[in-house]
């Protein structure tokens, strides 16, 4: 097949953690034509959607481990295959990829389906299944957020649309800052904050487990470093090996089906103790460790649930 992934600068990349390196890797062991361009490198050009980009090949080589073609235009309607894999902020550019991607439907399959990386992003589609999550509240109205803080003391709060554990902040029953923090987001920012109340079992690891055309694969759990709330390995977590709970399978036995029907084929979701807390759809992350852990080959299982789709 002949695949393009639409993602930031490849040349960048750690090749023993990134899973879209880990995915192109694994394609061309497969056979599939690899082609790369930026988001900025999309297009709507009279009717077709297109591409500035290069065609690549792969090694596991830091440095070295993209071997970049000239750079040309492409449309994308000749390829069998788009990956979505640009990591947000999901902003108006991120949204507006989605709307040009979608327009290659019928011709071409878009990793995840991008009307539904759209309508459910990480910390929304959540909402669809309050009996798996903790107390939640959405809103950029400070007097909300204050009553959520009064009545369970202990919260996180978050930006609705950030990644990576940036911005995410714990407020105790002691501490004063809440407005201040409320006044720094809302003077650079549109958007709403997202506050969950406090889950202690954190300090144990906040667990990705990763699925697969809505079938759990697997799982790591990511511990904080000393000090930290945070268990994002961007700022620090430590990956370690786990296996699946009893409530993890039934977490996943309940939102499964609706990703596979809305073509969310590689979905990595967070799990805090017994509570789901995000589901990851736009460019999830933990290919390479639960390969490494488990001795299994993910990336294999997501190709072979594409490749089927494309059948």
């Amino acid at each position: 097949m002949k695949i393009a992934f639409q993602m930031d600068p490849i040349g960048d990349v750690n090749i023993n953690a990134d899973s879209s390196f880990r995915l192109a890797e694994e394609a061309q062991a497969r056979g599939h034509e690899l082609f790369f361009y930026g988001p900025d490198q999309l297009a709507y050009q009279e009717g077709r959607i297109t591409a500035r980009g290069h065609d690549f090949t792969v090694q596991r080589v830091q440095g070295d481990h993209a071997l970049l073609g000239p750079l040309r235009e492409v449309d994308l309607a000749e390829y069998d295959v788009v990956w979505l894999r640009q990591d947000p902020p999901f902003d108006m550019h991120y949204i507006t990829s989605t709307h040009l991607l979608d327009r290659l439907k019928g011709t071409t399959l878009v990793v995840n389906d991008p009307f539904w990386v759209r309508n459910y992003p990480e910390k929304l589609l959540v909402l669809d299944f309050p009996q798996l999550t903790p107390p939640t509240t959405i809103a950029r109205d400070l007097e909300t957020i204050k009553a959520f803080k009064a009545k369970h003391g202990d919260i996180i709060l978050k930006p609705l649309y950030g990644n990576g554990g940036a911005g995410v902040f714990r407020l105790d029953e002691k501490d004063r800052n809440l407005s201040s923090l409320h006044e720094l987001f809302t003077g650079f920012s549109r958007e709403p904050l997202i506050v969950q109340k406090f889950l202690p079992a954190v300090s144990k690891g906040d667990k990705r487990v990763i699925l697969v055309d809505g079938e759990a694969v697997g799982a790591i759990n990511r511990v904080p470093a000393e000090g930290e709330t945070r268990s994002n390995m961007h700022v620090g977590g430590r990956p370690e090996k786990i296996g699946l709970t009893e409530r993890d399978r039934e977490i996943c036995a309940t939102i499964g089906p609706l990703l596979k029907e809305k073509g969310q084929i590689f979905v990595g979701i967070d799990v805090i103790g017994d509570y789901l807390t995000e589901i990851n759809v736009t460019s999830p992350t933990g290919i390479q460790e639960l390969e490494r852990f488990d001795d299994v080959n993910i990336a294999g299982k997501i190709w072979e649930a594409i490749e089927a789709r494309r059948a």
